[in-house]
């Protein structure tokens, strides 16, 4: 029997449920979403088993066939698997999170229910074979960060979540009329089936101006620059769990993990030529511009959402290199952030939590009072720039040497000079945050609550640890599969059409 629908079926019921159930045990919330999404996670982990793999489930029994692509399809491969694994992981984690740091918030059964609802979107756009079921998720996952950004519901969070909606209905407009062209061009909105037509087709101009709508949706959800304008104001306004999301979770599903599939699997580099170009051209941007931004924050968060935007830099640049140690490096770079940027928001949450402030330059001491928010916050920053022997150093090393062999020798530089700028921006956080005396009027703070500090440790152990990825047992387990999904490129369609 095929359980692929429970990643979304799961979620989706439970936030219902938690809506329903909560009216008569307010805490029933908590146990619920909880339940669900360790669930999530261990059915993610479960699914490691088919790695290198084809998954396909076909609602109602209606198979796409080549040239009938009737049915809604979900498809698993490798490639799917590590972004199951992130978006489960880290929502597991946050939701862990939430139970003590949404207690300052009101009326926690409508948070959960809203983070129930991303939580299915994004397993529905990883999991799905086609652009329009595609889209419905991508809708929900949307809808349900707006609402999430606003939570808070003052002024800033309000405005900053105004703004994330405007811009994210402009991408999803352009994204509609992708795909309705898309369609009137194919005939067809099953990935495995358009691939192989837009094989024979080739490059045409309609293709073309396709790839420009979708290339501007989904880089205004990946906040890739110059679409980025919406992410500095959300990710600090955010309570602290969502912003971990939005970070290590949503702009990577929505944004990074779309435009690969579409343009690597469906359309193929081949029939867009100009494609690579325009990801390593956005990929550099964002890195270069991005870093240099953050090193002007004093707003703790404000500085990890410029950092957030950079990181995605170097997995577009990795992408777009085209090669197989290119997207080694562009997959691997994702899951380190996933853990690393996860880590620092929370940590960044843990703060705020004790002390209600996210300005560095008020701060200072903090180590003493919050030994753990302290160690793990240098952990993630250390990974995110690249020190080794953390995870970050290994992802950030694999693809200076993927740009190496494909003769981008100017840009491997960039990327290395780009790593030197964030470890500034980073250790000066610690040392504003944590560094020097303890100003007076935290001298009665606590660390964060067990709950909070539990799962930073294990995302700073994972931090630590993710360079084991490498070894060979493990690469082939876990990576090589998903490189392999992209060196196949449109032969995506026969593995699923089994052509």
């Amino acid at each position: 029997m095929n359980l692929l629908p429970l990643f979304v079926v799961v979620p989706l019921g439970t936030a219902f449920l938690t809506l329903i159930i909560s009216k008569l045990w307010n805490r029933s919330a908590d146990w619920l979403a909880n339940i669900a999404t360790i669930f999530l996670m261990a059915f993610a982990l479960y699914y490691l088993r088919f790695a290198g793999q084809t998954i396909t489930y076909f609602a109602g029994g209606w198979e796409p066939v080549e040239g009938i692509p009737f049915g809604i399809a979900m498809v698993v491969d490798s490639l799917t698997i590590i972004m199951l694994l992130i978006v489960n992981i880290v929502g597991f984690g946050v939701n862990i999170y939430s139970i003590n740091y949404m207690s300052h918030y009101t009326d926690k059964p409508k948070y959960y229910t809203l983070f129930l609802l991303m939580m299915a979107g994004l397993n529905g756009v990883v999991i799905s074979g086609d652009l329009f079921n595609l889209f419905v998720f991508l809708e929900i996952t949307a809808i349900a960060s707006y609402a999430l950004v606003a939570f808070g519901i003052g002024s800033e969070e309000l405005e900053a979540s105004f703004k994330y909606q405007i811009l994210g209905g402009t991408a999803s407009a352009l994204i509609l009329l992708g795909l309705a062209l898309f369609y009137f061009m194919t005939g067809t909105l099953n990935f495995a089936d358009a691939s192989q037509l837009i094989n024979q087709i080739g490059t045409n101009p309609a293709l073309i101006f396709i790839s420009i709508l979708f290339l501007v949706g989904f880089g205004l959800k990946a906040a890739l620059m110059p679409f980025h304008s919406w992410l500095p104001d959300a990710h600090p306004s955010a309570p602290a769990p969502i912003s971990a999301m939005l970070s290590g979770v949503v702009i990577k599903v929505l944004g990074v993990y779309t435009l690969v599939r579409i343009f690597i699997n469906v359309f193929g580099f081949n029939n867009v030529p100009f494609i690579p170009t325009i990801f390593i051209t956005l990929g550099i941007l964002s890195m270069v511009v991005s870093a240099y931004l953050a090193l002007g924050q004093n707003d703790y968060k404000r500085l990890l959402a410029y950092s957030s935007i950079s990181q995605i830099g170097y997995v577009m640049f990795a992408f777009g290199l085209g090669t197989p140690l290119g997207f080694l490096g562009g997959i691997f770079h994702l899951l380190n952030h996933a853990a690393s940027k996860s880590l620092l928001f929370l940590n960044s949450g843990a703060i705020v939590y004790a002390t209600d402030n996210r300005d560095m330059t008020k701060m200072g001491g903090l180590s003493k009072k919050m030994p753990i928010t302290s160690y793990t916050s240098l952990i993630g920053s250390l990974s995110i720039s690249g020190i080794p022997p953390l995870g970050g150093f290994w992802s950030k090393l694999v693809i200076i040497i993927a740009a190496v062999q494909a003769q981008h020798y100017i840009l491997s530089g960039v990327a290395i000079l780009i790593s030197i700028v964030t470890l500034v921006y980073y250790l000066k956080s610690q040392r504003l945050a944590f560094g020097g005396a303890l100003n007076d009027i935290y001298k009665n703070i606590k660390e964060a609550p067990f709950a909070m500090s539990f799962i930073c440790i294990l995302l700073a152990l994972l931090s630590i640890g993710m360079g084991l990825l490498l070894l060979p047992s493990l690469r082939s387990l876990l990576l090589n599969p998903a490189v392999d999904v992209l060196k196949n490129g449109i032969d995506y369609g026969k593995n699923v059409l089994g052509g």
